[in-house]
């Protein structure tokens, strides 16, 4: 499944203002192999209930750093259990115990977050995409998180071709809450990504 940048740009002004379940039918039908990924921060849950509606049995990338919160931990459980997610769980090489001493959670003007981020994000996605293989990736990005992310749309590729989904992209926050609410689920916004230190930092896997 190969798209140009005219067939993206067509597409997305077409789902701008369609409802999620329905992109995520469009995704579907075209893919394979479609995952969806999660770190569990706020407002994740809604793409993991709008996937899991449409195709209940799509692996749910997780890759956990180590360094979430207690509140995220138990909210991860409590979603997973609720949504009956087909979780596959990736984390670093080496444990958190052993990095806080030997590394610790560089500064991101430190050299050594390169490494750090390395360890604890990009090696276990990179691990995670290898052994799956997808061709349709969902994810719950948004416009206006970043600069970055303003520069992508409810369709876009990934460096390797594959098709990343966000058919939560021109939702806020009211919007997130009242789709949370109607269904019933749970958020959790006591949070913290060790590899973004400063606000608005890439953290690699979406660039």
């Amino acid at each position: 499944m190969r798209f140009s940048d005219q067939q993206l740009k067509s597409l997305n002004a077409q789902f701008k203002g369609i409802p999620p379940e329905e992109i995520i039918s469009w995704a579907i039908s075209y893919g394979k192999s479609p995952v969806v990924t999660t770190n569990f921060r706020p407002y994740e849950v809604a793409i993991l209930h709008a996937v899991t509606e449409v195709k209940k049995d799509t692996p749910v990338i997780w890759c956990d750093t180590g360094y979430n919160t207690p509140q995220t931990y138990r909210h991860a459980e409590e979603v997973i259990a609720r949504l009956e997610l087909n979780i596959h769980l990736y984390v670093p090489r080496q444990s958190t115990a052993h990095r806080d001493v030997v590394l610790g959670i560089p500064q991101v003007e430190d050299p050594r977050h390169v490494i750090f981020t390395e360890q604890v994000k990009l090696e276990p996605f990179r691990r995670a995409m290898a052994e799956h293989r997808p061709d349709v990736w969902f994810t719950n990005l948004r416009k206006g998180q970043t600069a970055h992310r303003d520069t992508l749309d409810i369709l876009s590729l990934d460096k390797q071709g594959v098709l990343k989904v966000s058919p939560f992209y021109h939702w806020n926050d009211a919007q997130l809450d009242a789709y949370l609410q109607e269904a019933g689920l749970p958020n959790e916004h006591t949070y913290f990504d060790p590899t973004k230190v400063l606000a608005n930092r890439e953290c690699g896997l979406h660039s």
